[in-house]
């Protein structure tokens, strides 16, 4: 390298240090998008005299709604209010916000956040990312200040430090500072140890059978008299842990298919560090599904498997099937994808923090640690469900000091893994921001890949209340995939809890529809309005899919093969590695 190349590369370094070390304070928000989204928006209000005129009579009728409701209120204590919350809100359900302040408190907010609304959409000339952008941050500032969160507007609080002296507070503030002091140390919310893997979860009986620098493969002991002959692969997301699909044994997935006649295999993606900063989506690819091809092809030699991914582990599948397909290689028999996108364009509010200043931010950060921290992923997940997640757990465990056990899910949800730093920017650029697998320029092997080449049967799965793959985005799956049959469920829940939905959960809804050949497409709404509604569990309609499209049943295989012998006992030693 030339003195030249050697300066600008010290700069380009010094640039990227500074950038990163801001991220910290920003919680890693680019300053620069975000004046950039205020001053577009300050640019269209100020050029908009009509908006303006809208904004202040608008402010207008709801001051004087507000009045005339509360003179209406105070004659007739169950006047219907003048503003409902938003079907998901539940902060006010409580009937003591019935009384005389605190409905008056309740329902200012709800009109001012309506008002908010209204000044941060319908701008002309406002792009529609920065209107979302500033929709979305005007309801997060929103929520921070709601009455909700405070104990002297909220009745809630106010009655239960009445009815106990105080102790709920006390309660709550012992809460706060145990929960701060594991967050200090680095160690998992208070119950947490009750779930270790292989103790409590993830205790469905199997061998690892394969490992290399990043994947386990297990594979799962029989516990029927004879199996379909085509195995399962299942590829979860290594943005967590694999066990969401082996929880308890009632909340296990793998246990429900094992005990079905399937032969399950699992990957267990390593937790990578700064050392694997330049692993990337293709080494994911490489190392992880298609070398547990190989594997699974010696223990069940001449049968296709059926590949299952989950969120990232289902997009990479895709694009596996698909270089698969383009190459000749026909060793999948299906594909299934839960909750997983093969086009971003419309990936929810998560795109709401991607952008090319933004990812240049956030590139930046990685490139200093290598990775991306368990804790920046999670700080972006939650300020997507804000209420659920932070608000109203400071409410009921710091203000009400009702401490909710923690379940496995949750414990699951607690023990996060990092994303190495060139994968997590290709899977940004390339997939979210450029959509390049959905308008066919992703690459495989310096060749573009698409999933109109996939011709295996397809499944795909949306849950309703998704906040990381939204329903309506998984359901693209039907504009992109060219191949004789695809099947759509929509299931009740969310992007977890709507996945890990075992047959005793009587809560659970479902839909599912198949398109073969020849099909019209159908719009996502008009699907959801022709399509039945089913009550309780989803998985006996996908395993009863699973066994249409496998052959007789058959004596189990033997545990690994000959080149791939049983190394450890399942859950393996990379699901225990922090």
């Amino acid at each position: 390298m030339c003195q030249a190349d050697r300066k600008a590369s010290l700069e380009e370094s010094t640039d990227r240090l500074m950038r990163a070390s801001l991220a910290r304070l920003t919680f890693g928000l680019s300053p620069a998008a975000v004046i950039l989204t205020y001053v577009d928006w300050l640019t269209s209000v100020a050029m908009s005299p009509g908006k303006q005129a809208t904004l202040t009579r608008k402010a207008l009728d709801k001051q004087i709604r507000l009045a005339i409701w509360a003179s209406q209120s105070a004659l007739d204590a169950k006047a219907a209010p003048c503003i409902e919350p938003l079907p998901q809100d539940r902060r006010f359900r409580d009937p003591a916000w019935r009384r005389f302040p605190y409905n008056l408190i309740y329902q200012s907010f709800l009109l001012q956040q309506q008002w908010w609304c209204n000044a941060t959409t319908g701008l002309a000339g406002l792009s529609p990312h920065h209107e979302q952008a500033l929709e979305f941050g005007a309801r997060q500032l929103l929520d921070m200040v709601s009455p909700a969160n405070f104990p002297l507007t909220n009745p809630r609080v106010l009655d239960k430090t009445l009815a106990t002296g105080g102790a709920n507070l006390i309660k709550g503030t012992e809460q706060f500072l145990d929960d701060w002091q594991r967050q200090l140390l680095g160690q998992g919310p208070a119950g947490a140890e009750q779930f270790v893997p292989g103790q409590a979860v993830a205790v469905t009986p199997g061998k690892v059978i394969y490992r290399n620098d990043l994947i386990e493969l297990i594979q799962y002991a029989p516990s029927t008299d004879q199996v379909h002959p085509e195995p399962v692969l299942i590829v979860p997301a290594w943005i967590m842990k694999y066990y969401i699909l082996d929880l308890s044994p009632d909340n296990s997935l793998v246990r429900y298919l094992v005990g079905k006649g399937h032969t399950v295999f699992m990957i267990s993606w390593r937790n990578p560090s700064g050392e694997d900063r330049d692993l990337g989506l293709d080494d994911y690819r490489r190392l992880g599904i298609v070398d547990s091809l190989t594997v699974i092809e010696a223990v069940c030699p001449g049968v296709p498997v059926h590949g299952v991914g989950y969120c990232l582990g289902g997009t990479l599948l895709a694009i596996t099937g698909a270089s698969l397909a383009r190459d000749g290689d026909h060793r999948l028999a299906s594909m299934t994808l839960f909750a997983a996108q093969t086009d971003f364009s419309e990936a929810g509010e998560l795109m709401l923090f991607i952008d090319d200043k933004q990812l240049s931010f956030l590139e930046d950060t990685m490139w200093a640690q290598g990775v991306l921290d368990t804790k920046q992923m999670a700080g972006a997940f939650q300020l997507l469900r804000s209420n659920d997640l932070i608000w109203s757990r400071l409410v009921n465990e710091y203000l009400l000091g009702e401490h909710r056990p923690l379940i496995d899910l949750m414990a699951w949800n607690a023990d996060a893994t990092r994303m190495p730093y060139r994968m997590h920017s290709e899977y940004l650029r390339q997939l979210f921001l450029d959509n390049d697998l959905a308008e066919g320029r992703f690459k495989v092997a310096g060749r573009p890949v698409t999933v109109s080449d996939i011709r295996v049967p397809i499944f795909a799965v949306g849950t309703e209340w998704d906040h990381v793959a939204p329903w309506r985005s998984t359901y693209k799956i039907h504009l992109l995939a060219d191949t004789h049959e695809l099947t759509f469920l929509l299931t009740s829940g969310g992007h977890n809890v709507g996945i890990v939905c075992p047959p005793i959960d009587t809560r659970c809804h479902y839909r599912m529809a198949t398109v073969t050949e020849g099909d019209a497409y159908v719009d996502p709404e008009t699907w959801l309005f022709r399509t039945p509604e089913h009550a309780g569990s989803w998985w006996p309609a996908w395993q009863g899919w699973l066994a249409a499209h496998s052959g007789a049943a058959q004596t189990p295989p033997s545990m690994g093969s000959t080149d791939y012998p049983a190394l450890d006992d399942a859950p393996g030693r990379y699901v225990l590695m922090d």
